[in-house]
């Protein structure tokens, strides 16, 4: 597991090489789906009738092997955007997490929420195709880019209509946020160890620049872990395996999202 991430991101790149290929960024742009207006995540984020929650779909991950391969798209993300999702989160990396980008589609044609590809962004080419198979957010990971690729690829995101959201897990990460990126989330799991610690986010809340939305990300299990982190500055929580590793995810995102709900109007 040593460094899983290096290992992933030269996967990557030889995938994004087949699929340019395949498919020119051309034939892309006259893709339907390109063509629509994104949902804003920022705004929905902000939407008091909904959780702040951007949940994720996520059949497995190098860390967990097979985490739920019994629920659909259909099943899953229904059932999160009917309880009050602001956003959903989907994989669509194949080798390493059991995604597709047909997942991320799939998720489109059913669901009028905003929807971030959960890749392993290097290449302005999976951010046309991530417009072009309908998606709203994509996500640039700090740990794998430079400053000036995530200036490049983040200014190329906003250029085609889509909000950015940067993965940071450590404060120099910080200095990486680039006028284009529109929310900065905090990954509480370590990409190259995978080991999670909660605390990452409450440390590097202060450092993110007021004008950026504040996402945390992993290892957030429980109501009380939100409540904290909305009363820290927090305005998102993408939350993954916690749901998709019960029995039964969708009856388990409403009973934690009802219980939320009641919850943040103390606040």
């Amino acid at each position: 597991m040593k460094n899983i991430l290096t290992a992933i991101v030269e996967t990557k790149k030889v995938e994004v090489a087949e699929r340019k290929k395949l498919r020119s960024i051309d034939d892309l742009n006259k893709s339907p789906l390109y063509r629509c207006n994104p949902f804003s995540l920022r705004e929905f984020l902000r939407m008091p009738e909904k959780t702040g929650i951007i949940a994720e779909f996520k059949r497995k991950s190098p860390s967990k092997g097979i985490i739920n391969d019994r629920y659909s798209v259909k099943d899953i993300t229904c059932a999160y955007s009917r309880f009050g999702a602001s956003g959903l989160s989907v994989l669509t990396d194949g080798p390493y997490f059991g995604g597709s980008v047909e997942d991320l589609k799939e998720a489109r044609a059913i669901n009028r929420i905003p929807i971030l590809r959960k890749d392993f962004v290097i290449d302005q080419y999976q951010i046309a195709e991530a417009k072009a198979i309908g998606a709203d957010v994509i996500l640039l990971i700090a740990e794998c880019l430079t400053k000036e690729e995530v200036a490049h690829l983040s200014k190329y995101a906003e250029d085609t209509g889509l909000e950015v959201l940067l993965e940071v897990n450590s404060l120099p990460q910080v200095d990486k946020v680039a006028p284009s990126v529109h929310l900065v989330g905090v990954n509480n799991r370590d990409l190259t160890t995978f080991t999670v610690d909660i605390n990452r986010s409450f440390e590097l809340a202060e450092h993110i620049p007021s004008d950026k939305l504040k996402v945390a990300e992993s290892g957030i299990n429980d109501v009380n872990s939100i409540v904290s982190l909305k009363k820290a500055g927090f305005d998102g929580f993408l939350i993954g395996e916690h749901f998709m590793k019960q029995e039964n995810p969708p009856a388990a995102f409403e009973t934690f999202a009802n219980y939320l709900k009641e919850q943040l109007k103390a606040i």
